[in-house]
């Protein structure tokens, strides 16, 4: 399956300029978003599941020491 997004360097920028902290933060919030999304699905498709991490992340909040 070809790739439909343009190739990034390791200096973040298409072209070879580097990534402003502006670009960051954007790229960054859209895949925060993309991420918030995928975990709703899963947790809609999945229910036993998603109850099942709910259950084991507030038996983490109540034991961890502050």
């Amino acid at each position: 399956m070809p790739d439909t997004q343009p190739r990034r360097d390791d200096r973040g920028g298409e072209d070879g300029a580097p990534e402003t902290a502006a670009q960051r933060r954007a790229r960054r919030a859209q895949f925060l978003r993309d991420l918030m999304e995928a975990r709703a699905l899963r947790d809609r498709v999945q229910p036993r599941r998603a109850r099942a991490a709910r259950m084991r992340q507030q038996m983490r909040m109540r034991t961890f020491r502050w």
